[in-house]
C-alpha cells in the first residue's frame, strides 16, 4: 500500500478518544503560549519582549542568532541605549545602538539617531524616505537582556523552510527518523 497508504490507515485506526485527546493537548500547549506572550507584553510594555538579532550588524556586543529581552518605559531614551525599531515599509525591526537624542524644546518631542555597532555609518538610509530621524513611536523596546545563539532555531527555521517543514509536521520527522 506505501508508506501514505500505511500512515493514513494507522489515522484512522486510532480511536476517536485518542484524536480528540490530542487535539485538546494541542490546543490547551498553544493557548498556554499565547497567554504566556501577552502576559509579556503587559509586564514588559513592549509590543514585542523578545527578538531575535538576525545580522551581524551589533557585534561584538550581540551576535547573530542572540535573542534580545525588551523592555518599554516611559523614561526618556538617551545616548548609548540599544533600542528595537520598526520602520515604515520594514517588516523586520532592527537592533541598534541611539548616537544622538534631540529633544524638541517647542514640542517636547524626540528625535532619535541610530547606528550598528559594526556599521561605518549612521541609519538614516534604513530610515523610510525622507525621515532623517526616528521618533517615539518608532521604538519597540529597549534591550535589558540576552541569551546567546539561542535565536539560531528561528533563523535556521527562517531561512532553511524544509527544516521547518520536517519540524512542525510529526508525520515528516517520523519518515526522516526511521528511514535514516
Amino acid at each position: 500500500m506505501g508508506f501514505i497508504g500505511d500512515q493514513v490507515e494507522s489515522i484512522r485506526s486510532m480511536q476517536v478518544r485518542q484524536v480528540l485527546a490530542q487535539i485538546i493537548s494541542l490546543g490547551m500547549i498553544v493557548t498556554s503560549a499565547l497567554i504566556i506572550w501577552k502576559g509579556l507584553i503587559v509586564a514588559t510594555g513592549s509590543e514585542s519582549p523578545v527578538v531575535v538579532v538576525l545580522s551581524g550588524s551589533m557585534e561584538p556586543g550581540f551576535k547573530r542568532g542572540d535573542i534580545l529581552f525588551l523592555r518599554m518605559s516611559k523614561e526618556p531614551i538617551r545616548t548609548g541605549e540599544i533600542v528595537v525599531f520598526n520602520v515604515d515599509g520594514r517588516e523586520i525591526p532592527i537592533v541598534h545602538r541611539v548616537i544622538k537624542v534631540h529633544e524638541r524644546q517647542e514640542s517636547a518631542e524626540v528625535d532619535i539617531l541610530t547606528k550598528g555597532d559594526n556599521n561605518f555609518e549612521d541609519d538614516r538610509l534604513l530610515y523610510a524616505h525622507g525621515e532623517l530621524w526616528l521618533q517615539q513611536h518608532h521604538i519597540m523596546g529597549r534591550a535589558v537582556g540576552y541569551l546567546p545563539y539561542v535565536g539560531w532555531v528561528t533563523i535556521v527555521m527562517t531561512e532553511k523552510p524544509i527544516i521547518k517543514y520536517i519540524l512542525t509536521n510529526p508525520e515528516v520527522t517520523m519518515v526522516v527518523l526511521f528511514h535514516m
